[in-house]
Parts: C-alpha cells; structure tokens; sequence
C-alpha cells in the first residue's frame, strides 16, 4: 500500500484529503496570502486575509465579464444562476438578498424543527442507514431538501423527484463542472423552474430562482455539516458522551463542527478593478480562493483552533462568510441538522466505525462525507 502524503498538492485537492488541517495551518503560518502559480489564482488562508478579501470593494462574487458562466448562458440553469443572491453584487444584490430574507422569514423556527424532525424520521426509516451505512448519504443529502422543499409548499409525492433535481442541478452550476453535468442539470432547472412557476405564481423570477437556491445551498452545506457532525462524534469520544448525556448540547456541537471541520471549506472572489486586497497588489480579472475552512483554524482568532471544544468561548466562524454576502441560512442550517444527528444517534448508527472510514464527495468547495471505505 503507498503510504498517504502527508498534504494535499494543493488547496482544491485539500477538500476531499482525510485530513486537510495540517496544510491549511501550514499556509496560515507561512502563506496566508499568495499567487499560487500552478493553479493561476490567489489563496487567502489566515483570518486577515479572508476577511480583508470578503470586505473589499475590489472583490465581486462573479468575474466582470462572465456575470453567468459562459456553458449556462441562454439555457434553464443559466436563468435561474444569474438571478441568485449569492451570484450577483451592486444593484440586483439588494433585491435578490431581499426576496431570500423574506423567504426564509416566512419559515418559523419551530416549524422548521417540526419539518426536520419529520423527514429526518421517515428518511431513517426508509433507507435504514444504520443497517446500511452506504445509504447515509442518501440520508444526509436529501434530508435538506426534503425539509425546505417542504416549507415552500412542495408536496410530499414530489420530494424524491425534487431532491434528484437539485443533486443534477448543483454539480452543473460549480465552476469545473463537465458537459455532461451541465447537460443534466439543464434538465433537472427546467423541471425545478416548471414547478415552482406553479406553486409561486406571480412571485417573479427573483423570487423563484432563489426559491430553488434555497435548495441547492441546503442540499451540500447542509449536508455536509450532518456528515462532518458524524465524524465529530465518532473521533471525539468526550464530546459524544456529553451528546448522549445531553442531546441540548447538539446545536453547541455543530457550531463546533462548522468551525472545526466546516461543510464549505472555500468561496471566490474576482477582482473588479486593479487595487490593493490585504497588502497585495492585484489586477483586475485575477481570481483568490478564500480558504474559510484555513481562517477557522487560525490561532488569530480561535485559540488553540486544533482542539475540538464544545464550550469554546468567543468563537469565530466564517463558514457562512462575512459582509454583503454572508450566508443568511445558518440558523435554518442547524436546526436540519440537529435533526437529522439526533435521528441516526437514535438509529444507533456506529459512529466511531463512520468516522474511522468515511470517504468525501467529489467536490469543488463542500466536504461532503460519502459512503465508508469497504
């Protein structure tokens, strides 16, 4: 058997690496900004730098002449992109961040509990993923989508359809995605944009487009963030212990695990213009990977940041990013996931065989737990 490198070849191949934390301390202490030549873009990993990079009026969530990328233009993907919050800056931002706010407003928290702790219940029983642990992703993946799917008024015969969908549809708006993928996913938008004209009629295409984003972002990070809790549980013996002695401590574990071992480990920013970000001159149309995953772990702002700490004091979290653009779908986030945690501790899932074997998705800027190694 070759033995494991010690770190990933770079910060892409970091996300899916069992464990990417050692390389990302590394560039915290020694390159906590810097052109790395053999992938042509900037990284940003110290605090510093992300949240300089995340501040600046430099930097735009799309490059200035691709605001849609370029394989999505002029097709159903492509219509529903260039209308997401997340995807636009100046004057359509306010709008789009508006129509989600109002969204998720609409969904009370103690609906969304009832809504999770429903479908966490009936996914469990129909895929059994204590008896199957291949079946976990299936789990953690379509639990997000069944539960704000079902908020927004989708009807339960078209959840399974509707969660299909949007794992079509998510790998076809990523940055590397194949033509292939994006042939799929221009399938599966027209099937998401058909039913939801119907079901928000007369909301407006803002409203409908960040309708189905709501989906998407919940299907990976989401997912994610129940996977990683997983492994958390299963490698850290005293903080499963305390869980079990006292499931009110889950919602202090995953605001652990999203600082610790985070769902979305890296965003992009694109410089709009020549300038100066975190003492870096830079040009217009340069790309910087912002490490989120890399900030969470620096000794700057989260003492001792190796240590898994359920009562850690002054945390500081940029998962969710910072500024205009910061994520507004936390809360909803871990109430899911609190639910769907509580469901597999309930199934009596063998967590420290999980974690002792777990595998990551193919991904682009989410670590997803997959299906255990054999």
């Amino acid at each position: 058997m070759v033995p494991e490198k010690p770190f990933p070849p770079d910060p892409i191949a970091a996300l899916t690496f069992p464990n990417p934390y050692p390389f990302y301390a590394e560039l915290v202490a020694r390159k906590p900004l810097y052109l790395d030549d053999a992938l042509g873009f900037w990284v940003a990993a110290s605090a510093e730098a992300v949240t300089a990079v995340l501040a600046s009026d430099l930097c735009r969530v799309r490059p200035p002449a691709e605001p849609v990328p370029r394989a999505l233009l002029g097709t159903p993907a492509g219509e529903i992109f260039r209308h997401l919050v997340r995807m636009n800056d100046g004057p359509l931002h306010g709008p789009c961040k508006q129509a989600v706010a109002a969204r998720l407003a609409s969904i009370g928290e103690a609906q969304a509990a009832t809504a999770s702790r429903h479908w966490a219940r009936c996914l469990a029983e129909e895929l059994r993923p204590a008896d199957d642990p291949g079946n976990l992703a299936g789990f953690h993946l379509r639990l997000p989508v069944y539960t704000v799917a079902s908020l927004l008024g989708v009807p339960a015969d078209e959840l399974r359809p509707v969660a299909e969908w949007i794992g079509d549809l998510a790998p076809a708006l990523a940055p590397a995605s194949t033509p292939a993928q994006v042939e799929q996913g221009q399938a599966a938008a027209s099937s998401l944009l058909e039913l939801f004209h119907s079901l928000l009629a007369g909301e407006g295409e803002v409203a409908i487009a960040n309708a189905i984003g709501l989906l998407f972002q919940s299907h990976d990070a989401t997912a994610g963030l129940i996977g990683n809790a997983l492994v958390a549980l299963g490698t850290h013996r005293d903080a499963r212990e305390r869980v079990a002695a006292d499931p009110d401590l889950l919602p202090a574990l995953l605001l652990e695990v999203l600082r610790y071992d985070p769902p979305v480990q890296n965003t992009r920013r694109f410089l709009v213009r020549d300038g100066v970000v975190a003492g870096q001159r830079m040009r217009e149309g340069d790309t910087v990977l912002v490490l989120l995953a890399a900030a969470n772990r620096d000794p700057a702002v989260n003492e001792d940041p190796e240590r898994f700490e359920l009562f850690r004091q002054a945390r500081r979290i940029f998962t969710f990013g910072a500024g205009a653009h910061a994520c507004p779908g936390d809360a909803l986030a871990i109430t899911i996931a609190r639910a769907g945690v509580e469901r597999l501790i309930l199934a009596s899932l063998d967590l420290e065989r999980f974690a002792a074997t777990v595998t990551y998705r193919p991904s682009a800027n989410v670590r997803i737990p997959g299906r255990p190694a054999v």
